[in-house]
């Protein structure tokens, strides 16, 4: 089995690697243009537990959030670039905007976001209350996103 597997085999990975002692640390996003502040953040988030899930927003969910101009990279080669990261250990995919029905159904021991939220602002605050699910909150290395990527190659062809 590869790193990228289905919403069904996941939800068994984590609940029978659970039953055997095993931690599993959740983390989602778009991961289009992979930059530096990706790499350390899913580094980091590896620290929390035993394994790294990936909650990858399809191509689809992408377009919903971002608009009809992304992703850059399709969802195939996104789930292929994270499944190279020695810090990944799992990529799910998902359709709808928010991961908050994978997460209730995943229950990991621990959800990672970026330091731009809190425990109030998190949009899938009920669902990790609701399952006790511990939460994480990871700085982002300064100047470096995705947009701001897509604006200097748009800056060095004249756009």
């Amino acid at each position: 089995m590869g790193k990228l597997v289905s919403q069904e085999e996941i939800i068994k990975i984590v609940h029978d690697g659970q039953k055997n002692g095993k931690t599993f640390v959740v983390t989602n996003g778009c991961f289009d243009i992979l930059h530096v502040g990706h790499v350390r953040y899913l580094q980091e988030t590896k620290k929390y537990a035993d394994y790294s899930i990936i909650m990858l927003n399809s191509d689809k969910s992408v377009k919903s959030i971002k608009g009809d101009d992304r992703p850059i990279n399709n969802e195939s080669d996104r789930a292929e670039i994270l499944s190279a990261l020695n810090c990944v250990d799992y990529v799910v995919l998902f359709e709808e905007k928010s991961p908050a029905n994978l997460l209730e159904n995943i229950r990991p021991n621990v959800y990672t976001k970026g330091a731009d939220y809190t425990l109030d602002t998190l949009p899938e605050r009920d669902v990790v209350v609701k399952n006790n699910i511990k939460v994480e909150f990871i700085k982002f290395v300064e100047g470096k996103s995705t947009t701001n990527v897509i604006n200097k190659i748009n800056s060095n062809k004249g756009v």
